[in-house]
């Protein structure tokens, strides 16, 4: 069977990679999804890229590293708690648990039956979404806290310039802007 991982990976970074390989190594024999949330957000501070450069991101991670048998899925968010686990099983292949560190998510997939998985936090210091975006823009280090291939792509999209742009822009109600 297959696990699912839920997150907005903005961006994918080596925390991520390695949950997904000891995910992957703990269970070689099943596949994994990595659900990519929030799909339909894109530039704003909380989610600067779009869905197709997050699935781009994780793809050449997951090439770069060797790591198979995961498929990455973007999905929107459909703002029902209640209705968000049957949305995602309509949309997404069959799997029988889940992996979170959030507990909004833990409690809705727990209350639809599922074996919902806590994966160890990596490094939460240095592999953090909001830090790494951060420190992209404001012209600081963040290359070492994603893996090789997804700072290329990031320097191939001008990632630093984007968050820049958007952290300067006002608040729309689609995404806050850091203070």
């Amino acid at each position: 069977m297959r696990g699912l991982l839920v997150g907005r990976f903005q961006p994918f970074h080596a925390g991520h990679l390695e949950v997904v390989r000891g995910i992957r190594s703990a269970r070689p024999d099943d596949g994994l999804i990595v659900c990519v949330g929030t799909a339909e957000q894109s530039y704003t501070w909380e989610n600067p890229f779009t869905a197709g450069e997050r699935v781009e991101m994780i793809d050449r991670a997951l090439r770069a590293a060797h790591v198979d048998s995961v498929l990455v899925v973007p999905t929107a968010d459909i703002h029902r708690h209640a209705l968000w686990v049957r949305y995602l099983e309509g949309l997404l292949p069959a799997f029988d648990r889940v992996y979170t560190n959030n507990p909004l998510t833990r409690l809705l997939f727990e209350q639809a039956r599922y074996r919902v998985e806590s994966p160890p936090l990596v490094d939460r210091s240095r592999y953090e979404g909001a830090r790494i975006r951060a420190a992209m823009a404001d012209g600081g280090e963040w290359r070492s806290a994603v893996p090789p291939a997804v700072a290329e792509f990031l320097v191939q999209i001008d990632a630093p310039g984007r968050l820049k742009t958007v952290r300067a822009a006002p608040v729309s109600g689609a995404g806050e802007r850091p203070r």
